[in-house]
């Protein structure tokens, strides 16, 4: 069982930045797979950036340029950076870690973008 708690939500205006992060109980380095999710008011959920075992983050079209994830092995943290937000990022952010055939979910961290 791995525990994974996000956290860095807020209120931004259009253009603004958040970081957000996700602490987890395991070890980053080990995990299959590191994943950003969110999901907005009525629409399901997509998948926004993700780390592939040790390989390099890829992101969702809209997100990239804006969006950078990353990760501190030593802290066992995950971080999202997004900056140039807009309305339609609003969402509940979420966190995800892939551990051999399982994955841990985190409660989720709300993004609000409005001005």
């Amino acid at each position: 069982q791995v525990q994974v708690v996000e956290s860095g939500g807020g209120l931004v205006q259009p253009g603004g930045s958040l970081t957000l992060s996700c602490a987890t109980s395991g070890t980053v380095s080990s995990f299959n797979a590191i994943r950003w999710y969110r999901r907005a008011p009525g629409n399901e959920r997509e998948l926004v950036a993700f780390i592939p075992g040790n390989d390099s983050p890829h992101y969702k079209n809209s997100a990239k340029g804006r969006f950078t994830m990353s990760r501190d092995n030593a802290e066992n943290m995950v971080y999202l950076q997004m900056n140039s937000l807009r309305p339609e990022d609003t969402a509940v952010y979420y966190c995800s870690v892939v551990v051999a055939w399982s994955e841990y979910w985190g409660p989720g961290t709300q993004v609000t973008v409005s001005s």
